[in-house]
């Protein structure tokens, strides 16, 4: 689906166009599944039996069972709440995590244990694929803040572990296969709106007899896990994603079709365009085969985005959640560690519409508009 024809939108790890068939699933839904899907007549049980369906796709995709997801507003909230479950507790992430995780986790974090590692498997402005940390399983005798959690209703006793360990697989949905049992995790969130879904919804995978906390309380909705009325239509929407997802087992895609697109825009940035240098890995399994984070010799990353911008290409400088923040990106100053590096980044990120006449596009302008600023610089080409 291209909305605009003239454009060429490479800013997929921000959001995904949505899908014709997520449209159409949802505009139905509005007709059919307007019922409160928690009612007990028989309009609640057709909407509940939908977001069943959903769930149960996701569930499939990651290798999960179904009453181990929690639909929620975002993958944001999803983070939050794991986070949160463990606050006061010893929590460690890496530097390269979403704002939602840091910021959060700086907020929260103590000394008790259990301990949570909360580390993305796949980073969102470079497309790195990280290696998830190996973690003590064994149980402890500690703290007996988590005896007892609640799933679907039902006490149970959690296995009182000393260390946790939580994934944010937002970028990683759809673009790699993925199994949350096989990556080991306990906790694993999800967004919607990067697979063509809606905005608005994302959902949260936790593993039976694990701690839990509900985020939002007030209602005996997903088990008593998350409060609120569901979000019919919006979780409808999420499930015919997952639904074409699982169809067209859009992972194979993404390694073939559009691997190939990311490597030649690539290949040609490097040899169109002076002082131009990748930060993102282009080896199979070294990064997910749709991110490309490219930076340039005395230009700046926002400029580019607004000359680009104007001739209809649309791309990032790194997360869309931090924008209007003029600091340089956290992922690539950490690791850089170089300032100019990182406020010279541009993000391109693919889909499956994306297509050879878009690179070509890019390669039209791109080297143009570098030369442009980079002979309006302060920092001249000779000084790096």
């Amino acid at each position: 689906m291209r909305y605009n024809r003239g454009m060429v939108y490479l800013d997929y790890a921000a959001t995904a166009p949505m899908l014709d068939e997520v449209r159409e699933a949802m505009y139905e839904a509005e007709q059919r599944y307007f019922a409160n899907a928690s009612a007990l007549h028989t309009p609640g049980h057709l909407a509940m039996n939908e977001i069943e369906k959903a769930r149960g796709l996701l569930a499939e995709l990651i290798g999960a069972e179904p009453e181990e997801i929690i639909f929620t507003s975002g993958a944001s909230e999803a983070n939050n709440t794991v986070i949160r479950t463990f606050e006061g507790c010893e929590i460690e992430t890496s530097p390269l995590e979403h704002h939602s995780i840091i910021e959060t986790a700086e907020r929260y974090r103590g000394e008790a244990l259990p301990k949570l590692y909360s580390y993305m498997l796949a980073n969102n402005e470079t497309g790195e694929i990280l290696d998830l940390p190996e973690i003590d399983r064994s149980e402890f005798s500690g703290s007996p803040l988590f005896e007892v959690v609640t799933d679907w209703g039902k006490p149970l006793v959690t296995d009182r572990r000393k260390a946790y360990l939580h994934s944010d697989l937002t970028q990683a949905l759809g673009k790699i296969s993925l199994n949350v049992k096989e990556l080991g995790l306990d906790y694993a969130t999800f967004s919607a709106h990067k697979i063509g879904g809606p905005i608005g919804v994302g959902a949260l995978y936790v593993r039976k007899n694990v701690p839990f906390k509900p985020l939002i309380i007030g209602g005996n909705q997903e088990g008593k896990r998350r409060g609120g009325t569901y979000n019919t239509v919006g979780i409808i929407g999420f499930g015919a994603a997952l639904e074409k997802l699982k169809q067209e087992r859009t992972w194979e895609k993404y390694d073939t079709e559009v691997r190939a697109l990311r490597d030649e825009l690539a290949k040609r940035i490097l040899t169109e365009v002076a002082g131009s240098s990748l930060n993102t890995d282009l080896t199979p399994g070294k990064s997910l085969p749709n991110i490309l984070n490219v930076s340039f010799v005395a230009a700046e990353g926002e400029s580019i985005q607004l000359y680009l911008d104007a001739e209809g290409i649309v791309v990032s400088t790194g997360s869309a959640c931090a924008s209007g923040d003029t600091k340089p990106s956290h992922v690539l100053m950490a690791k850089t560690g170089d300032a100019e590096v990182a406020h010279s980044s541009v993000r391109f990120s693919f889909g499956l519409d994306s297509t050879a006449a878009d690179v070509e596009k890019v390669m039209s302008v791109l080297p143009r508009v570098i030369n442009l600023l980079q002979n309006i610089s302060t920092v001249k080409m000779e000084d790096k």
